[in-house]
């Protein structure tokens, strides 16, 4: 069985053509327009569909298709239904689908301060600040936003709406916005940083006479960048 959702952009994926309530094709990233039901990603498959992937040449993308592979099984009569999302569903294969969809989970978010929050902090709007996490005095915090366990929100620190901050992560100095900090990663500079993807591990420096210019990054693991 596969998972389907209708999308806008069919061409961005593989898709389902589907007769009299049944699959009757399946395309990766189809050139012209063939169905608006596409792929999400999830699929229930036998042990039987590895003879068939074996059998495949890599696509123009040079990889192997699990769509040709499930192709392969309706023209050798097999059967293959299907499972149409009711709820919302989305694409997270660029940078901006992972920030939309860090938006469509935080605006669910309910308030949870588990964490400290010392004296002289603002805090707006819901925020879920884990065990471990401090918030120092004189930083700003907008929900909805999540902090992880033993993070540290620095003083004069400001974390804006829609942010999602990952485990052991220190901002410092900075303010930052619509953005995902991920375990481990230390942003300690005097910049705005926005819809940014920020890897494990990673730094963000700056020397302290720089001033806050709106920057946007996405860097990936244990990424040093000085500014």
């Amino acid at each position: 069985m596969v998972v389907v959702s209708k999308v806008e952009d069919p061409s961005r994926f593989g898709v389902v053509k589907i007769q009299d309530g049944k699959i009757v094709k399946l395309v990766e990233k189809p050139k012209q327009f063939l169905s608006d039901l596409a792929l999400t990603g999830v699929y229930f498959l036998r042990p039987s569909i590895f003879p068939v992937i074996e059998t495949l040449e890599p696509s123009w993308r040079n990889e192997l298709e699990i769509t040709e592979a499930i192709q392969s099984i309706l023209e050798k009569g097999g059967k293959v239904t299907y499972h149409t999302v009711s709820g919302w569903w989305k694409d997270t294969g660029r940078p901006e689908d992972i920030l939309e969809a860090n938006k469509l989970v935080l605006s669910d978010l309910k308030t949870m301060i588990n964490g400290k929050v010392e004296d002289g902090v603002t805090v707006y709007g819901n925020v879920e600040i884990a065990e471990g996490a401090v918030v120092r005095r004189g930083a700003s915090i907008r929900g909805p936003v999540t902090i992880g366990e033993g993070s540290e929100i620095g003083e004069d620190a400001y974390v804006g709406p829609f942010t999602s901050i990952g485990s052991r992560v220190r901002i410092l100095r900075a303010e930052i916005e619509n953005s995902i900090v991920l375990d481990g990663a230390i942003i300690n500079c005097k910049e705005r940083i926005v819809d940014s993807i920020i890897g494990k591990n990673s730094k963000i420096v700056s020397n302290l006479n720089s001033g806050p210019s709106g920057r946007r990054f996405v860097i990936g693991e244990s990424t040093f960048v000085g500014l």
